[in-house]
């Protein structure tokens, strides 16, 4: 029997019925279309479906969605519109902070919630921090990078994607 659930995900105010089973990472995905949070382990152990839940982190894939009644959701997809989130999407960026990307949102969510709280990470606070999550393909030290760069007040906050152009790698232009 499904239940309606009211909550605010990305600044927009939601009402949906649910079933009591619906995991907030399925409604995410499945239901509003909000992508970006990623299923990996479903068991809380990778961290790639970290959103924030009234500003703190958590495995979505672990909150059942009415656990979400009257609370505010945050997904990488709102990042953009968000100081802290755009300072941390360009960091990622400068250094390059992934690879196959399947767990950036996760690290990026971190991101944003450390850049939020406090005013510059330590490299072993960074470390610490990309430790709680899973990446098998960057080997961590872009990622702990971006992070302190991004925790730090004066990071760019770039509205684009763009970057410098790694050494070897191809512009797509063909000449």
């Amino acid at each position: 029997m499904s239940e309606l659930l009211r909550l605010s995900v990305n600044g927009l105010d939601w009402a949906v019925a649910v079933e009591p089973e619906e995991t907030l990472a399925e409604l995410l995905r499945e239901r509003l279309g909000l992508r970006g949070t990623r299923l990996g382990c479903e068991q809380g152990v990778c961290g790639a479906c970290t959103v924030l839940l009234d500003g703190e982190p958590v495995r979505s894939c672990l909150v059942l969605a009415l656990q979400a009644q009257g609370r505010e959701v945050e997904t990488v997809e709102g990042l953009a519109d968000d100081p802290a989130g755009r300072r941390v999407i360009a960091e990622f960026v400068r250094h390059r902070a992934y690879q196959c990307g399947f767990c950036t949102a996760g690290f990026e969510m971190l991101g944003v919630w450390k850049a939020r709280a406090e005013a510059e990470l330590s490299e072993e606070q960074a470390r610490a921090l990309a430790a709680s999550n899973l990446c098998r393909c960057t080997g961590y030290r872009p990622i702990v990078a971006a992070l302190r760069a991004a925790s730090r007040e004066e990071a760019p906050a770039a509205s684009s994607a763009e970057g410098p152009v790694a050494e070897g790698s191809s512009t797509g232009d063909p000449g």
